[in-house]
């Protein structure tokens, strides 16, 4: 069987110093101080990993919303939002990862939306990658919404677009 995988795009970047450190993108458009969070006893004026994953997961999450609104022939309000938290935590010896995603796209009634919304969730390249790896809660206008397991959980639906 032939692969069909077609890489798009590789980011690269370069920590030094953990996060106490710095980081830096290959481009120099990232070129941050890290720290550990302030809650935490970190200094102010620092980012640290977990707000740039949300960053990253809320601007591509919205990318897959623009793709399954555009398949359908829709257009996403501009004040669209999709708000991501991401959690750190610790579990016995280990630390982990959660996230949740709020999303309002203001111009479509609950049930479309909630539609929109698991369909970006098939199809964003952060939900793909964390599916089975870190629980994610979706929610709609700050009411979660329900989630099957197999959308949160075992391996990506093939045949998905990168959003």
């Amino acid at each position: 069987m032939e692969s069909t995988k077609k890489n798009l795009y590789t980011a690269d970047a370069t920590a030094v110093g953990g996060r106490s450190g710095h980081v830096r993108s290959a481009t120099g458009v990232v070129d941050l101080e890290m720290s550990v969070p302030e809650g935490l006893g970190g200094k102010k004026g620092a980012t640290n990993p977990e707000e740039l994953f949300a960053a990253g997961y809320a601007s591509c999450f919205q990318q897959a919303l623009l793709v399954i609104a555009q398949r359908a022939g829709d257009k996403l309000d501009p004040a669209t939002e999709v708000k991501c938290g991401v959690t750190l935590f610790q579990e016995g010896e280990g630390y982990g990862l959660s996230a949740v995603l709020d999303i309002d796209l203001k111009a479509f009634d609950r049930d479309k939306t909630i539609d929109m919304v698991r369909q970006a969730h098939k199809i964003c390249p952060y939900s793909v990658g964390t599916r089975g790896n870190m629980e994610v809660e979706l929610k709609v206008q700050g009411e979660t919404i329900p989630v099957a397991p197999e959308e949160n959980a075992g391996v990506a639906e093939k045949g998905g677009v990168a959003a």
